[in-house]
């Protein structure tokens, strides 16, 4: 029987167009990787990477898309260029003077069609949504639904622009999303699984190094798994980390359950 799970995973499956943002970043038409040979030029893959992340929004005027991409390094030929460059890459054999099928042009404005289109970091968010609504009422289900999430999440959003500016916002959104739910599947598994618990920690914490929810569980599996001196050398790595990072010490109830753990000898 099908979940919404499966249904947000087989998307992929009938989908024509297929993005991969997250570790890298991968298009797919047809099930065929489009080599990066025949993007021609790095700006019609920012100008698609672009219209990816504004694809909620409505339609962009060009001049508003140049300006946040490139400031004043883009006239209105560079832009026909880029754009040219985005509908020759997904549809090569589109006949001339017909309309594109992912780029939709509306007057001078342009915006990414949503249909027919999947695109890992939207089933990523559409996963934990999924997870976080079933978290008390149905924990098998939001387990899965995490699990599936994290698989998804092979790293950083476009990493290849790490360094720019209309990048980090929607960067830095999906790593809280990312780490926020890593904490709540470990939590779920806390008792169920202590040692995937702690694995999941460990993965949130190469994320970042200061996420003290992550040091406080893996304790507590460290602790529920017998091993109690590894327990209080997490703690130890939590409140060093916590002072070198941000001057600050580690939370009460994260005190508190060292305290706990070192009255338990």
């Amino acid at each position: 029987m099908s979940t919404a799970i499966d249904d947000i995973l087989q998307r992929r499956e009938n989908a024509a167009l297929v993005i991969l943002t997250l570790g890298n970043f991968e298009v797919f038409v047809n099930g065929e990787k489009v080599p990066a040979k025949e993007w021609k030029r790095d700006k019609s893959v920012q100008l698609l990477q672009f219209m990816l992340m504004a694809r909620n929004r409505k339609a962009m005027h060009k001049e508003q898309i140049m300006d946040r991409l490139w400031e004043d390094e883009m006239d209105d030929q560079g832009f026909k260029v880029a754009l040219h460059g985005i509908n020759k890459a997904l549809e090569p054999k589109r006949k001339s003077h017909t309309d594109p099928t992912y780029i939709e042009r509306i007057g001078h404005t342009y915006r990414l069609t949503t249909e027919n289109i999947w695109i890992d970091s939207v089933a990523f968010e559409a996963l934990i949504s999924l997870a976080n609504k079933n978290i008390h009422d149905n924990s098998t289900l939001a387990i899965r639904a995490y699990q599936e999430a994290m698989l998804l999440h092979k790293g950083q959003f476009l990493p290849d622009r790490i360094f720019e500016d209309w990048s980090s916002d929607e960067r830095e959104r999906l790593q809280l999303m990312f780490l926020n739910a890593s904490i709540s599947l470990a939590e779920l598994l806390l008792s169920r699984n202590p040692a995937e618990s702690i694995q999941i920690c460990q993965e949130a914490l190469l994320v970042d190094v200061a996420w003290e929810d992550a040091y406080r569980i893996q304790m507590a599996a460290f602790f529920s798994r017998g091993n109690r001196p590894m327990a209080i050398k997490t703690y130890k790595v939590c409140e060093k980390v916590l002072w070198e990072e941000m001057a600050l010490k580690p939370l009460p109830e994260t005190r508190k359950l060292y305290e706990e753990i070192v009255r338990s000898e």
